[in-house]
This record gives structure tokens, C-alpha cells and sequence, in this order.
């Protein structure tokens, strides 16, 4: 990095000698520290959000021409960089503990519906079992009836209609002669048909389970949405003072000829170097995604098919939907199974909205690590995770159109390895999102 010189006398810091002086928080990363300035400083306790007031270069410039300001303002400096620091892991803590409540809630939800849909096609499948043998007995009947039966009950049971099996079943209970020759067929029919209710009464209750599980879920994402927009907002704040304020104590504390002046240009030179930086790390992974792609690592990303949808990322197809046992990685261990889609995508390389919508989600959300979710409308929506520290490009709220970048690759959550773990979910269920693109022009 070059040198900054100084306003007056060409002796401010260097970029990195600034950088030595702080370390730049990212979100997840705050988490570790020591909660130490919540009780030193006390500010968090009586309110939700952190407020100071910020000293100004020339407040640092009054207070150095005093020994006893300089003391009072080093100390109220180190007291705002201990409480956005305790802030900032508070609501980092918070936002993870609340996205992982998220998530169990989806799962628990998306199990309780695979047990309703599981229970009723069993009571379904009875249900035809028992329709089948009635009408195999109802054939018998009529055959007996042909052949010269006299029975009432056969006469009665033709004078009219049977509207379901039940009503079949009914009748043909009946008939005596029927019932001493086709005993057993008649007993598994009446089985098949108590057991279908039975079934159909338990997929009931399930169904009611699963929907309180689905509002429960869809209320946990809104508690878990306010907590990752009060850490982004604390971390926004660390971020834009926490280089001024630990430069101000550098400044204050320095004894050499270096000026306040000189401290001011440093900071300015960082964080100019570090937005240059970032963005060519960014167009780096991006032109890696798209050789990648060219060499055969998959189709084109991001453009926009006639049906209004994009392939959400660059790579191959790395992690089906379906079976898959747990993963366990950074701290975190997944349920069994795989409800999304994974394309090995390089570090930073981009994510794209899989369609137009708006942002329903974007936070950290434990096994999913960093996370957004796109409301598509028509009850259908996506969801990209894994995404690296500090690597949204949108927000919450915000309207993206199909195709945009709306963040980039990272290995956050319980993840192996930089890559893209993309999901459709449809009703509130994730499905498999390879044959839902496939429909709409899109291959994975």
C-alpha cells in the first residue's frame, strides 16, 4: 500500500500502520468477542439499539492540547469502541439464535407435512383396497342374483343404487348366502375401509399440526428478520466509526510529530484501499465463475429465460435434492436430508435472483449460514445460502429483478467448502428445484 502523507507535514500513518491498529469486524466474526463492555460501559441494557454521540477531528485536535481532555477523550473513545463492540456481538448473538429457531421451525413444519401427505395416501391406498373388494363382491352378487337367487336382500340391494363402498359394503353385509361364501373377502373389505378412516382421521390431525407448525415457522422468520436487521444495522455502525474512532485514539495517544491531520488522510486511504480491494477480489471471482462455466462447469448464470427465470449460479451441479446424511462443519450439523440443490461455485463468485420478487429474508440463519430468501409471489420462493461475510447485495425489502447479483459465494453455515446451496419452495415446502427450472427453460 503506498504511504499517505500528512496535510502539514507529510508524516501520517501509513495504511498499514493503520490497519495494525484495528481489526475489521464482519458479521459472524463479532460473535467471539468478549461481552466484557457490556458491563462496563452499560448502555445495552436499557435499549435495544446502541446511540452515542462521536467525537470530531477537532475535538481530538482541542483535547491533545490538554493532558486532562486527552485523558478524559482517550477514555470516552475506548468506552464507544468497547460498547459498539459489546452491541454488535449482543445482536450478532441474538440473530443467530433466532435464525436457528427459524430454521428448526421450517424443518419441523416440512416434517409434519411429509407425515400428513405420507398418512392420507396410506389412507387413500386403503380406501381403493376396500372400494376394490366391494365391487369384486358386488360382481358375485350380481352373478348370484342372475343365476336364480331368491333372496329379498339381493332384490333389495338391486332395487336401488350403492352410492359409495361404504354403502356397498352395507348391503352387502346382508346377504347371507354371500356372506357364508366370500367371508374373508367381505372381512378385508370392512378392514380396508376402517382402517382408511382411521388413516384419514389421523392425516387430519396432522394436517392441523402442520399448519400451526407453518404459521409457527412463518412467525419465527419475522422474529428472526428483525434480529439480522438490528445486527446488519449494528454492524453498519461499527463499520463506520470504528476507523475513525480507533485512529482518534492513535491520535491521541501518539507522542511522535505525526498530526491529527495526518491520522485523517490515513483513514481516508483505507477505506478507499479497501472498497478498491474488495471490488477487484469480486470481479476476480466473477471472471473465475465465468471460466469455469466456459470449460464446462455449467450453463450460462444469470440470463434470463422467456419464462422470466435465471440459472441462480455458475458451477456444477455438486449436492442433489433428496437423501443425504448430516453435515457437520464450522460449528454447526444439518438434519439428515437435502431440501435444495448445491452448485460448486468458487469464493465471492456471484449468486443470482432466480426470478423477479422481493426480499423476504436476509440473515444469518445458522446451518444456512449467511442467507437471503426472494418472495416470487404465486406462493413460490427461493432461497440462497452459504453466502460469504459481508457478501449481501441486497437487503430486506428490496425488489430485485431476475438476474441481478444479489450476493456472493462463501462457506458460511454448516458448509465444505465455498458453494451455492439454492431452494424452491412452493406452499412453504422446499422442493426440488431441478425439474421446477427444467420447466421453465432453466438447467441446472
Amino acid at each position: 500500500m503506498p504511504h499517505v502523507p500528512s496535510n502539514e507535514c507529510g508524516c501520517a500513518p501509513t495504511v498499514g500502520e493503520l490497519r495494525a491498529l484495528r481489526q475489521r469486524v464482519t458479521r459472524r466474526g463479532v460473535i467471539g468477542l468478549s461481552l466484557v463492555g457490556l458491563a462496563t460501559v452499560g448502555l445495552l441494557a436499557a435499549s435495544p439499539a446502541f446511540a452515542a454521540t462521536y467525537p470530531s477531528w477537532d475535538d481530538v485536535e482541542r483535547a491533545k492540547r490538554n493532558e486532562r481532555s486527552k485523558a478524559d477523550e482517550v477514555s470516552r473513545i475506548e468506552g464507544l469502541i468497547s460498547s459498539l463492540a459489546a452491541d454488535l456481538a449482543h445482536k450478532e448473538a441474538e440473530a443467530e439464535r433466532l435464525g436457528a429457531e427459524y430454521i428448526a421451525a421450517q424443518e419441523a413444519f416440512e416434517v409434519a407435512a411429509d407425515r400428513a401427505d405420507a398418512l392420507q395416501n396410506q389412507a387413500d391406498e386403503e380406501a381403493a383396497r376396500a372400494a376394490e373388494a366391494a365391487d369384486k363382491l358386488g360382481r358375485l352378487a350380481a352373478q348370484q342374483y342372475r343365476m336364480g337367487g331368491e333372496d329379498t336382500t339381493l332384490q333389495l340391494f338391486f332395487s336401488g343404487s350403492a352410492a359409495s363402498a361404504d354403502d356397498l359394503l352395507a348391503k352387502l353385509g346382508t346377504m347371507d348366502q354371500l356372506f357364508d361364501a366370500n367371508r374373508s373377502v367381505y372381512a378385508d373389505a370392512v378392514s380396508s375401509r376402517d382402517s382408511a378412516q382411521n388413516l384419514s382421521n389421523q392425516a387430519e390431525v396432522a394436517r392441523a399440526e402442520r399448519d400451526r407448525l407453518k404459521r409457527e415457522a412463518e412467525a419465527k422468520m419475522v422474529r428472526a428478520q428483525d434480529a439480522a436487521s438490528a445486527a446488519q444495522a449494528a454492524l453498519d455502525t461499527q463499520n463506520e466509526h470504528r476507523d475513525v474512532l480507533e485512529a482518534q485514539l492513535a491520535a491521541l495517544k501518539d507522542t511522535t510529530a505525526t498530526t491529527i491531520s495526518g491520522y485523517r488522510a490515513g483513514v481516508e486511504a483505507e477505506r478507499k484501499a479497501r472498497e478498491a480491494r474488495l471490488k477487484r477480489e469480486r470481479e476476480e471471482a466473477e471472471r473465475r465463475a465465468r471460466e469455469q462455466a466456459a470449460n464446462g462447469g455449467g450453463a450460462p448464470a444469470g440470463g434470463v429465460q422467456p419464462s422470466g427465470w435465471a440459472r441462480p449460479a455458475y458451477g456444477s451441479v455438486s449436492g442433489h435434492f433428496g437423501a443425504r446424511g448430516s453435515i457437520c462443519a464450522n460449528g454447526y450439523c444439518t438434519a439428515a436430508g437435502h431440501r435444495g440443490t448445491d452448485m460448486y461455485a468458487g469464493c465471492g463468485a456471484p449468486m443470482f435472483a432466480a426470478a423477479a420478487g422481493r426480499v423476504a429474508f436476509a440473515g444469518y440463519s445458522g446451518t444456512w449460514g449467511n442467507y437471503v430468501k426472494i418472495d416470487h409471489g404465486g406462493g413460490i420462493m427461493s432461497g440462497y445460502a452459504h453466502i460469504m461475510p459481508g457478501g449481501y447485495n441486497v437487503g430486506y425489502g428490496q425488489s430485485v429483478r431476475a438476474g441481478q447479483t444479489i450476493a456472493y459465494a462463501g462457506n458460511t453455515g454448516a458448509s465444505l467448502g465455498c458453494h451455492v446451496h439454492f431452494e424452491i419452495y412452493q406452499g412453504g415446502m422446499r422442493i426440488d428445484p431441478v425439474p421446477f427450472l427444467r420447466a421453465r427453460g432453466v438447467y441446472l
